[in-house]
């Protein structure tokens, strides 16, 4: 579909602001060369823009997207300040790499319906609108549009999620999207509900490298948490403590599948895990405002990739990272990063490095936490702990085999499964049984 061009929309130019670390800093450089690129608006400026966005068409987003804008709008999607246009998209479904060559395991869309597609002008600016929240997110300036047909769906299906498989949560989303795919620079107007409701946790990628700085941190490695805090978790960071300068244990608090726990219940256990069981000055906490597609491997990619941007070396990939039932293997988050492209110039290409750690369980015989590399003996000497196993357990009123998590963890979460009224069943795969373990 051509856009037509507009000349009845005057545009008004964004002002990009490009966020550069101090001369002096020691931290990793943002991904892209062109330091933290923010399309949030703040200030005199935001409140112009939100009047001239009320003369605008509205388009609704849905909750990724919105996740998404804001992730543009604070720089932690940097250098990337557009959703994508189509070559764009293709390049990073097929070969992982935006057009002008850099890095990049997702895409990053917006969709529309036909009806919006069809009236769209080229240059047209639309408005942004969360209807869940009732709220304006943002603008979008009309550059590219195609259709998601039935073979691009699944060109970015079997590229992204190495399946077509309309149980997997990442391509029911994908499936379900609107006809149209639209391109274009984003203004970010809001932040949403996250620097309100998250506010102890929810953090811009400026103001987290301001306090890595302020200790004197160089290397810091990400844990990436989406469940709440248990024992495995607690082991992938303390290993990471002994070789980096700090841990930034990073939230996701944007939506979930149904059945996972909500982002303020596992903020509650890790904050009960890291006052008693950590050195406070080795860790520091964080919450990043997308939700969960369950992409795995690629999805373990894009982790690296923002976490680059907060200022972290180093991102923790345990046993199948970002993944769901067994749509992966335990350790394709692991082998991703040895396949992906290097572009020439080192700006573009991904820097955060992985810290990669084998299966973790408390073995009985070696008395502690350990791991395949680490332990010698057998499946039956040893208590698999996975979220899964935590959620479907607790659901059901069972009792968790000792040494599965801290006392402390599993009574918040006990008083948040009895204060449920709606039942979810949740289902065992092989990487939560440990029945995938060789």
């Amino acid at each position: 579909m051509l856009l037509r061009s507009s000349s009845s929309m005057p545009v008004v130019p964004l002002r990009m602001k490009h966020v550069r670390a101090a001369g002096s800093s020691k931290l990793i450089a943002p991904h892209g060369g062109r330091g933290l690129t923010c399309t949030l608006l703040e200030g005199a400026e935001r409140d112009d823009a939100v009047r001239r966005a009320e003369g605008l068409r509205r388009v609704s987003i849905t909750s990724r997207e919105k996740g998404d804008l804001i992730m543009m709008g604070i720089g932690g999607f940097s250098p990337l300040t557009s959703f994508m246009n189509r070559a764009n998209w293709k390049g990073v479904c097929e070969n992982m790499l935006l057009t002008d060559g850099t890095f990049w395991p997702i895409p990053i869309t917006m969709s529309v319906d036909q009806e919006t597609a069809k009236n769209m002008k080229r240059g047209e600016e639309l408005a942004l609108w969360f209807e869940p929240m009732k709220q304006l997110m943002g603008t979008v300036k009309a550059e590219d549009i195609w259709e998601m047909t039935p073979k691009n769906r699944e060109l970015e299906c079997h590229n992204v999620f190495k399946t077509l498989d309309p149980a997997h949560p990442g391509v029911k989303m994908v499936m379900e999207q609107k006809t149209f795919n639209l391109g274009g620079q984003v203004t970010t107007l809001s932040e949403g509900e996250f620097p309100t409701k998250y506010a102890s946790i929810y953090t811009r990628p400026a103001e987290v490298r301001k306090r890595f700085e302020a200790r004197g941190w160089k290397t810091i490695a990400a844990l990436q948490l989406r469940n709440p805090m248990h024992r495995s978790h607690e082991y992938l960071a303390k290993i990471a403590v002994e070789v980096c300068d700090g841990v930034f244990i990073h939230s996701l608090v944007g939506n979930l599948k149904k059945g996972d726990i909500p982002a303020e219940v596992r903020v509650r256990c890790i904050d009960s895990l890291v006052s008693k069981y950590f050195v406070p000055e080795n860790v520091m906490q964080g919450g990043y405002p997308l939700d969960m597609r369950y992409g795995g491997p690629r999805e373990a990619l894009l982790h690296a990739l923002f976490r680059q941007n907060y200022g972290c070396t180093h991102m923790i990939i345990g046993r199948d990272h970002a993944g769901v039932g067994d749509y992966y293997g335990p350790f394709d988050a692991h082998y991703i990063f040895d396949k992906i492209p290097v572009p020439s110039d080192p700006a573009k290409a991904l820097q955060c490095k992985s810290l990669r750690i084998d299966w973790t369980f408390y073995c009985h015989k070696c008395d502690g936490m350990a791991s395949l590399r680490t332990c010698p003996h057998t499946k039956k000497d040893r208590v698999i702990v996975s979220g899964t196993m935590v959620r479907k357990t607790l659901s059901e009123k069972g009792q968790l085999p000792e040494h599965f998590g801290r006392e402390e963890v599993v009574k918040i979460l006990r008083e948040y499964y009895e204060g449920c009224k709606e039942k979810v069943v949740i289902k065992l795969h092989g990487v939560a049984t440990g029945d995938a373990m060789q």
